[in-house]
């Protein structure tokens, strides 16, 4: 392992996770994302560094607003809504609310069409302070924040969405990652991550984006032309300026005369989301099971790596 050191002081803190620039709260985390403050950086030799969820009674501070995170194998956030200020989510992470919090139904503008797209539920909630409104996911993992900019923008993996300010909106964006396989006369066309994925972005003023992330994140920033391999659905987040790519990897020995006989229906392909930087990139480490199709890849947007 070796040791980064962060710049920056208790007055003046700059997050290596969210890259947002606060005081620290009282409990030494950090104001903008709830991760615990780090002066010394742990980062592995290959590159990647460990994400922290938010950290167990940590507070982010949003506007007037703040959000508590309790809990560290399924944690909640616990939101303490100033008088008038708003957060959306889907109607099923509701954990409690107040009397004194107005739920409503979130109207996003969004067709239902867009939401089908978007893998959003088509009844999503608002809550409006004052008082308290918790959520939660129903599976382990961590809670992770996404501070956004104003005109800033975000990859995200669908389903892990858990809540945001309403400053911050959503689109459907599509993948264009696709490869089509042969299955006797029939030929099928697949989506290892997804047709469509959510961008999240906030067009008007600075919003807060809380993901809930499956098990263990891991981070890093690539460099221009920089270039990672990742499990397709492990990936969580990643800036616009990371491009993708499908990679088929083989075997050497199985590239033969047969190939043009019997196709590349091997046993042993592997699958790969390759990432070109420059941008960051967040991965969990728990993922559905790998898609691998037992049928020969015919066609898509897939490059073949042979080892």
């Amino acid at each position: 392992m070796s040791t980064q050191t962060s710049p920056g002081s208790v007055d003046a803190y700059r997050c290596p996770y969210c890259r947002m620039t606060a005081p620290l709260t009282d409990r030494a985390t950090c104001r903008t994302c709830g991760s615990p403050a780090k002066v010394h950086a742990l980062v592995s030799d290959s590159g990647w560094e460990e994400l922290p969820g938010a950290a167990d009674m940590a507070q982010i501070q949003f506007g007037r607003s703040h959000v508590q995170i309790t809990g560290t194998f399924v944690p909640v956030a616990d939101f303490n809504l100033h008088p008038g200020d708003r957060i959306w989510f889907s109607h099923h992470k509701l954990t409690f609310a107040e009397s004194s919090v107005k739920l409503a139904n979130y109207k996003d503008g969004k067709s239902f069409l867009t939401r089908l797209l978007a893998k959003m539920e088509n009844f999503q909630l608002q809550a409006t302070g004052p008082g308290h409104v918790a959520l939660s996911d129903n599976h382990l993992g961590e809670i992770v924040s996404l501070p956004l900019d104003k005109g800033k923008s975000m990859w995200v993996r669908s389903h892990t969405f858990l809540a945001a300010t309403d400053s911050v909106t959503y689109s459907p964006t599509a993948n264009n990652l696709f490869l089509s396989v042969r299955n006797g006369n029939e030929t099928e066309t697949e989506y290892p991550i997804g047709r469509y994925a959510d961008v999240f972005y906030a067009p008007n003023e600075q919003g807060l984006l809380l993901l809930h992330s499956p098990g263990n994140t891991m981070f890093r920033d690539l460099k221009p032309h920089e270039t990672v391999y990742v499990k397709p659905d492990a990936l969580l987040y990643r800036d616009l300026t990371v491009s993708t790519f499908l990679t088929a990897e083989y075997p050497h020995a199985q590239f033969s005369i047969f190939d043009g006989i019997f196709g590349n229906n091997y046993a042993n392909r592997n699958l790969w989301l390759k990432l070109n930087g420059p941008g960051r990139v967040a991965i969990s480490s728990k993922y559905e099971k790998e898609f691998n199709p037992p049928h020969p890849i015919i066609d898509g947007t897939v490059e073949f790596l042979r080892w």
